[in-house]
């Protein structure tokens, strides 16, 4: 005979409805961010090969492409360049007459509803690939936050909602909501990459923007991969600087990390699920060696789960129409 004070947590698993009731966490649509890449000229769609589904687009294309994301519930999206031209000080990344500049400015006239964050680093832009200045090979830090905060006004100055430095560089939060404000942008937010990694899941985005370094590698500046708490002391000081927002990159094998600034901060946190995460699953579900669907939902809501209010995901869209299906 079994006890009658038996626990019975299956009680609360007996139906969808009744599991549904008591869910914890949460993923919608409007948890979701969206990257684009942006590219110089008109009626471009190019597809970048190893982010299937990802493209790059002329800015023309790209209203199309936001419209129909729009739609389905994804009402943010984060925008990265691919320039013109390069030179060693990244020049290009501040021109007004860039794609990310004439894309924010394109988007916010045809969608004032939709939220715009671009990403702001100069590694796209320079010749070398680096994320900063160069001199006698090494990264002078201090050089490259007057270039960031120059690049930042530019993108406020074209309508940006959120500026997200990804840099890495000490004390740039502070240089750039400094120039924010000078320039008259006080409402202009800062979602800062607090805590970037050193990663191997960033290769398929080095191809996508053509950001690959030329000579070295970033672990100067990106986190090491075997830390966490100098994670908690990176996030800690960005809201010092008063950022506004901050982000864990990448996520899914990060999600201890994400959970560790969760409970130092309290601002909103958002997680990167970043290129290689995304690839990977995609070539996965081609083989049919998964069921793409339920992997990527499962994932998403990992990250919810480990903490983060927001997910800036290359699955955001066919992500928020598998949630509005169910």
């Amino acid at each position: 005979m079994i006890n009658s004070i038996t626990k019975r947590p299956r009680r609360l698993r007996s139906s969808e409805t009744m599991r549904s009731l008591v869910r914890e966490t949460r993923l919608t649509a409007a948890d979701l961010i969206q990257p684009y890449f942006v590219t110089n000229g008109k009626d471009k769609v190019e597809p970048v090969d190893s982010l299937p589904g990802i493209y790059r687009f002329s800015v023309d294309r790209l209203l199309a492409a936001v419209e129909k994301n729009l739609s389905a519930g994804v009402k943010a999206v984060l925008l990265f360049g691919i320039p013109a031209y390069k030179d060693a000080r990244g020049s290009s990344a501040g021109d007004p007459e860039e794609a990310v500049q004439k894309a924010v400015a394109a988007l916010k006239e045809r969608f004032p509803e939709l939220l715009v964050i671009t990403d702001l680093c100069l590694c796209e832009y320079t010749d070398h690939g680096h994320c900063g200045v160069v001199e006698n090979g090494r990264i002078d830090n201090d050089k490259t936050l007057e270039l960031l905060s120059k690049v930042a006004l530019s993108h406020a100055r074209a309508g940006a909602d959120i500026i997200a430095p990804s840099d890495m560089m000490d004390g740039r939060v502070a240089a750039i909501r400094d120039a924010l404000d000078w320039g008259g942008f006080s409402d202009t937010a800062i979602l800062s990459y607090a805590v970037k990694y050193a990663s191997a899941f960033f290769g398929p985005f080095r191809e996508a923007a053509g950001s690959a370094p030329s000579f070295g590698c970033r672990r100067s500046y990106q986190m090491d991969p075997a830390n966490v708490r100098e994670a908690v002391k990176e996030a800690l000081l960005d809201v010092e600087e008063a950022a506004d927002m901050l982000m864990v990159k990448p996520a899914l094998a990060y999600l201890d990390v994400i959970r560790a600034v969760r409970e130092k901060v309290n601002l909103p946190l958002v997680c990167y699920n970043v290129s290689g995460e995304y690839a990977m699953v995609k070539a996965a579900a081609e083989k049919g060696w998964i069921d793409e669907k339920q992997v990527v939902l499962e994932q998403l809501l990992s990250m919810k789960r480990a903490g983060a209010d927001l997910v800036i995901t290359y699955h955001a869209a066919d992500a928020a129409c598998w949630l509005h299906e169910s």
